[in-house]
């Protein structure tokens, strides 16, 4: 193992619709913003301050398309992925920086009524497949205390 790690876990809102775009091999890339909020009580004066963290997120290929189909604008969503920055030129050949979420997976937040699909989940990874999320079980009366592994 190296000793470092590169991993972040957001749970925010969708500041915009997922922009996406197409590559001549079939594959795809979407970005959408998604913002974070940190709300605390100022000790001096006792007022509530928050403050909003923006995050660009990027997803590739098939979550792509899945983001792209069920987010929208104020959509909450859970994100997985590690930090990246890229530099770039501008118009003027000055150089620039953009740091992005690399998303690796996604849970949506936002229940269906809302907009949103609610419990989907998938990893942008090719290998993984979209996971289904299913009602959790309810325990029968029929089961003994006899039935416990304890």
């Amino acid at each position: 193992m190296s000793g470092t790690l590169n991993k972040i876990m957001l749970i925010g809102h969708t500041g915009d619709a997922v922009k996406i775009t197409y590559f001549e091999g079939g594959g795809c890339i979407g970005r959408f913003p998604l913002a974070t909020n940190e709300t605390y009580t100022n000790r001096t004066t006792g007022e509530k301050v928050s403050n909003t963290e923006w995050h660009t997120v990027v997803v590739r290929n098939k979550g792509a398309e899945i983001c792209e189909k069920y987010l929208k604008k104020g959509d909450k969503v859970y994100v997985e992925g590690r930090i990246k920055t890229r530099k770039w030129a501008d118009d003027q050949g000055n150089d620039r920086y953009s740091t992005e979420v690399q998303c690796t997976d996604f849970t949506f937040l936002t229940p269906r009524a809302e907009g949103g699909a609610q419990g989907a989940q998938t990893s942008s990874t090719p290998a993984a497949a979209p996971q289904s999320v299913s009602a959790p079980q309810a325990v029968s009366s029929d089961q003994h205390e006899d039935d416990l592994p304890f």
